[in-house]
């Protein structure tokens, strides 16, 4: 899931930008219709910059998952993919459904790469599920797209 829409309203560095209004509605939309699907998560990985963990816990508060399957993640924090691919690829392999929160570029990357419909942009707050048939993280390769959430789609 990207982020949903930040702040520019206040001169921060880019990894301490809050949500801004909209960000906050479009996150909670999204989690409440993630609810209505009831996907067993067994680990939720974050980028430490604000916008991404405010839309993390907005979004968790709608799941009803335990708080230790919750982790920011550093190398989430990045906008060309390849830190992104690593973590996925590095996730403990007896995790069957991983839930991460990042940023475009990456993310939008990420959905073309390893998935089997192309977009032309994960808009903000935007949830893409990814199915893979292997048996490791690390032998990932294309899967089959089973979700795609556009907050526009839920107003």
């Amino acid at each position: 899931m990207r982020h949903a829409k930040s702040s520019w309203e206040f001169d921060l560095p880019d990894d301490k930008r809050p949500l801004n209004a909209r960000g906050l509605r479009d996150a909670e939309l999204v989690g409440e219709y993630l609810k209505t699907l009831d996907i067993p998560i067994d680990t939720v990985l974050c980028s430490p910059a604000e916008r991404a963990y405010q839309t993390a816990k907005i979004v968790l508060g709608y799941l009803d998952l335990p708080h230790n399957v919750f982790g920011l993640e550093p190398d989430l924090y990045d906008f060309g993919g390849s830190q992104v691919i690593e973590v996925i690829k590095n996730c403990n392999d007896e995790v069957d459904t991983l839930m991460i929160f990042g940023h475009n570029h990456a993310f939008t990357s990420i959905v073309n790469l390893y998935g089997n419909e192309s977009i032309d942009n994960l808009p903000t707050a935007g949830c893409v599920g990814i199915e893979f048939d292997v048996d490791s993280w690390k032998n990932i390769t294309v899967g089959k797209n089973l979700l795609k959430i556009v907050p526009k789609s839920l107003r």
